[in-house]
């Protein structure tokens, strides 16, 4: 017969044997449930045991995490236990094995040790999962048999507890740089979306997305701090839905709302169930109603100092735990300067499109308007007209100048912004009756992107780039009943909302006015509101016509021909008699406009040093029937003069709107107005 001796080398080399397997599967294990499974059911075959624990200590709770193993399953036992209540946690904190040989006897751990004595245990041996450089927990083992575990299986499975303590310390450490290299991605995917995008609005969805993968929570809020109102706007990050919290778009005062407490102090705030349960902050409670148990509030701090909070909700409690709040931290970091760069963005390009349409403006003034330098004439009605300028400049009041077309009604507007107190401000003006009805709105109260089918940009209307200038609006009779409610508020209040938004914006201009029509009869005629008028009518101005003002029609010829010789490199030295009779006989139904064009005429066909003239124009060549004193029958028979010496052409050098010195816009419109039809001209 073997001696005993043997049996127990043989035990020893089979115990041996599986604790290099053991230590194998250590090497390949995938997580420590798998290690935990495998390494029970092959030390199963050597060591004697029913039961099997691993138990990790948890730092966020400090309780011990227990695993189970009976019969090749995992048990329904009880996870997690408070350390002093359990045979791990004393072994944990001892750093020594602990061997009960009778449950029966063990006044200790009363609850862990009745529900393994229901299991049928009788024997329990706990042993320290303990590395060099760090205690994680404890290994136990449980047997139906009384005192089950001499000294040679302590020996034997304290040494299968420093493989399994040293693959728990591999395994945690890889776990760790999985989640750092996680987060590092998420950190990364956050900054690419950041550089990549300048929208906020586009922005946030992925930076929300991004977040959850690492931190899970159930809504998330940027709180931005307004200096102004000394509150706190916020702003959603996600899309989530309208019953996970309070309105998506809300104001606080800073000391009302918890992402206040986070601003005030600089520095992170984390809320449990009870800290939000005590807080007397009615944001606080509204979350609670929402079901919200967890919220944190990071600070966001730029280069240019603290902008506001990074907000995040969970409806799990304890859902933040602190080794993320360095995470969050560097999120809010990276948002913050976000922020800082889309403000200056949205900054530059409002800037740069008010700047791009000042310059538009300027271009337009010097390329057809600066070339008058001054008022010229002598003749009382004009200097009527400018004691009336000088009266009204200095002031505020909203000044109405009304005239027929080519009587220099912008001239004079002009003349008002030069003397006026806001002189140095824009001067912008707006002809109502060349822009399309669709865009005038646009045109002069702006819209934002995506106001409308093809607004792709935002757009800064007339009104915002005359604030604290002058705004001139030229044929102020041609804006459309429903859009003069709108100005009408303007002239009231001083403020107007862009096309597509509901931000109020105030400003502080002039308004001069201009038109040819009667706008004391389109009131009557119901084509234009009695109170704008009233409101528009404050400071009248009538410019009177060129027939008014014949003694000024030499002076503005000479001054006419003297530029436009310039310009075209000619020297003309001599205006004959016969021309300035001529000039001065005609009755120059376009008035100066139209005098301006037929000196230019008359300049472009002179090669010598004497005006040639084409007289031949202010001659009546249809002899119809005679004029009657109506100013609207001289004007109708002018423009259909006009017409059929130009065979019914309208635009271009030769057509009747130049010969006319009128828009071909303005043209149709006195055409329809006048009544007059193709068959009359012959066009």
């Amino acid at each position: 017969m073997r001696s005993k001796s043997h049996f127990e080398a043989d035990d020893d080399l089979g115990r041996y044997e599986a604790l290099l397997q053991t230590a194998d599967a250590m090497v390949h294990h995938q997580n420590l449930p798998e290690l935990f499974t495998q390494l029970a059911e092959q030390l199963h075959a050597v060591a004697h045991f029913e039961i099997a624990n691993f138990a990790l200590r948890d730092p966020a709770t400090n309780t011990m995490r227990l695993h189970f193993w009976a019969g090749s399953f995992l048990t329904s036992m009880p996870r997690e236990v408070p350390i002093d209540e359990s045979a791990s946690g004393w072994v944990w904190q001892n750093q020594l094995p602990l061997i009960t040989s009778d449950l029966h006897t063990e006044p200790r751990f009363p609850k862990m040790a009745a529900v393994l004595k229901e299991r049928g245990i009788r024997a329990y041996c706990t042993l320290p999962l303990t590395t060099a450089r760090k205690s994680f927990g404890a290994l136990g083992f449980g047997s139906s048999q009384v005192d089950a575990y001499g000294e040679r299986d302590v020996r034997f499975l304290s040494r299968v507890a420093e493989l399994v303590a040293l693959a728990v310390e591999n395994s945690l450490t890889r776990m760790a740089l999985e989640e750092e290299k996680e987060r590092l991605q998420m950190l990364l995917q956050v900054h690419r979306s950041l550089v990549s995008n300048l929208e906020m609005q586009q922005l946030f969805p992925t930076i929300s997305d991004s977040i959850r993968k690492v931190m899970k929570h159930d809504f998330a809020r940027l709180a931005v701090y307004e200096e102004p109102t000394k509150s706190m706007h916020l702003y959603p990050l996600d899309a989530a839905p309208a019953r996970t919290v309070p309105s998506p778009s809300l104001t606080f005062p800073v000391g009302e709302a918890a992402f206040g407490v986070a601003f005030q102090r600089t520095e992170a705030k984390v809320w449990n169930l009870q800290s939000m349960a005590d807080a007397e902050i009615d944001f606080v409670k509204q979350m609670m109603g929402q079901e919200i148990q967890s919220f944190c509030s990071v600070p966001l701090v730029s280069p240019k100092g603290w902008l506001g909070t990074l907000n995040l909700g969970s409806r799990q409690e304890n859902a933040f735990a602190s080794q993320n709040m360095g995470l969050m931290e560097q999120v809010a970091t990276a948002i913050a300067i976000a922020l800082d760069n889309a403000r200056a963005y949205r900054e530059i390009a409002e800037l740069k499109d008010k700047l791009a349409s000042e310059k538009l403006y300027l271009e337009d003034e010097i390329r057809t308007e600066l070339n008058f330098e001054e008022i010229i004439g002598e003749s009382p009605a004009l200097k009527q007209v400018l004691g009336q300028v000088k009266t009204v400049a200095p002031s505020h009041a909203t000044v109405l100048i009304l005239g027929e077309t080519g009587t220099g009604k912008e001239l004079i507007a002009r003349a008002i912004h030069r003397m006026s107190s806001c002189k140095d401000a824009s001067f912008i003006k707006m002809n109502c009756a060349a822009i399309p009805t669709g865009l005038l709105e646009s045109e002069l109260f702006g819209h934002e992107k995506g106001a409308f089918t093809g607004a792709i940009n935002q757009k800064i209307g007339r009104l915002e780039l005359a604030d604290k200038g002058t705004l001139f609006l030229d044929e102020v009779g041609d804006i459309p009943l429903e859009l003069q409610p709108k100005l009408l508020r303007v002239l009231q209040d001083q403020e107007f909302e862009r096309l597509g938004s509901n931000r109020t914006i105030k400003v502080n201009i002039r308004l001069i006015a201009a038109t040819n029509r009667n706008l004391a009869k389109s009131v009557l005629d119901h084509e234009f509101r009695s109170d704008l008028f009233y409101r528009l009518n404050v400071f009248p101005i009538q410019m009177p016509t060129l027939r008014e003002r014949r003694q000024d029609i030499t002076l503005l010829a000479r001054h006419f021909v003297q530029r436009f010789a310039r310009k075209m490199d000619k020297d003309i030295e001599t205006i004959p008699t016969e021309t300035m009779t001529a000039l001065a006989n005609w009755e120059w139904p376009g008035n100066i406009r139209e005098l301006e064009n037929f000196i230019e005429r008359s300049v472009i066909l002179t090669d010598g040093p004497v005006l040639r003239a084409p007289l031949a124009e202010l001659r009546p060549v249809y002899e119809g029937p005679p004029l009657s004193g109506s100013l609207r029958d001289v004007e109708r028979q002018h423009i259909l003069r006009v017409l059929r010496e130009t065979h019914g052409v309208l635009a271009g050098p030769r057509g009747a709107a130049a010969r006319l010195g009128l828009k071909r816009t303005t043209l149709q419109s006195r055409i329809q107005k006048l009544d007059i039809t193709r068959k009359e001209y012959g066009g």
